[in-house]
């Protein structure tokens, strides 16, 4: 008899957690934050309140000061801890330069998809099908430092759900997009059967 999953699984657990950056005053005091499956949360606060902070201590990319991070069922401290749970969040950067790097878009939807393993025809198929899915038809031989604002914010999309993460963190997904492309974005959004987490100040 197959599993039934628990659709209010515990993912994101944290405890305690305070941070400050050095030289600068505490941005997170004593945060307790509880993530489970099936959420989709929307964090609306000003700029300078943490937010981006918050999906980056997450992700293990800061260290927090004080407290206890735990990610699907497990205590997560140290670099090892969290190439792990990189593998299964997906983090989309407020700024789609910080996302993109390869030459193309093609190279840059597949290096996720390769560097979890797959090889390089699947990593391709996998890559053509993801743009597909957010209409980037005939995108994949583009250059990506020549795309507009949008489409950068398109394609970073793309290079996440490329590597089928089970929860998706969107730190200002719609900022700065023009009407066509914020609609766009917030269709395929209220698509995805998938968890997440959507930062923003608006």
């Amino acid at each position: 008899m197959p599993k039934v999953m628990n659709k209010r699984e515990l993912l994101i657990n944290l405890e305690g957690i305070s941070f400050g950056y050095p030289g600068g005053p505490q941005v997170l005091s004593n945060l307790d934050f509880h993530f489970h499956r099936g959420d989709r949360i929307g964090l609306i606060a000003p700029n300078g309140s943490g937010k981006t902070t918050l999906l980056h201590l997450i992700m293990g990319l800061l260290k927090p000061s004080a407290g206890r991070i735990e990610i699907f069922g497990k205590l997560a401290k140290n670099e090892k801890d969290f190439a792990d749970v990189r593998r299964r969040i997906g983090l989309l950067f407020q700024d789609a330069d910080d996302q993109l790097f390869s030459p193309t878009v093609l190279e840059d939807v597949a290096f996720g998809p390769l560097n979890l393993g797959k090889s390089k025809d699947e990593a391709i198929e996998i890559a053509r099908r993801t743009l597909n899915f957010l209409g980037l038809f005939g995108f994949e031989d583009r250059i990506t430092f020549k795309l507009s604002g949008g489409e950068k914010r398109l394609v970073s999309l793309a290079t996440v759900l490329a590597m089928a993460p089970e929860i998706l963190l969107l730190d200002e997904p719609l900022n700065g997009l023009d009407l066509k492309t914020r609609t766009k974005l917030t269709e395929v959004l209220a698509g995805l059967d998938i968890s997440y987490i959507l930062i923003s100040h608006d």
